[in-house]
């Protein structure tokens, strides 16, 4: 019974990609590849404001999360370890945006 429910899965898999494989020939897809330079300019800038918008709003989020004030903490208290959780709360944030990007 298992080997035929991985069959039969198997069987819908490539039957359901059919009909996109005959269309690529047909029309080619669009992409977010750039066709000049100021096109790629603009992505940059436009991908540079959401991951810099998402690192800081990851951060705001972790802090009010988190007990206290975190900014604070290490602005006035200058609690070294505190600093340390907030770069790596940005640097974790940055890395899903980049991930996200890339696709």
């Amino acid at each position: 019974m298992k080997t035929f429910r991985l069959l039969a899965l198997t069987l819908m898999l490539l039957l359901a990609n059919v009909p996109s494989l005959l269309a690529a020939d047909a029309a080619s897809v669009p992409s977010w590849h750039a066709q000049s330079l100021a096109e790629a300019v603009g992505y940059v800038l436009l991908f540079a404001a959401i991951g810099i918008a998402a690192a800081i709003a990851g951060y705001k989020v972790f802090d009010w999360c988190t007990p206290g004030d975190l900014s604070k903490e290490i602005l006035e208290h200058r609690n070294v370890a505190a600093a340390i959780v907030a770069g790596a709360v940005i640097l974790g944030v940055s890395i899903i945006v980049a991930a996200a990007m890339i696709g």
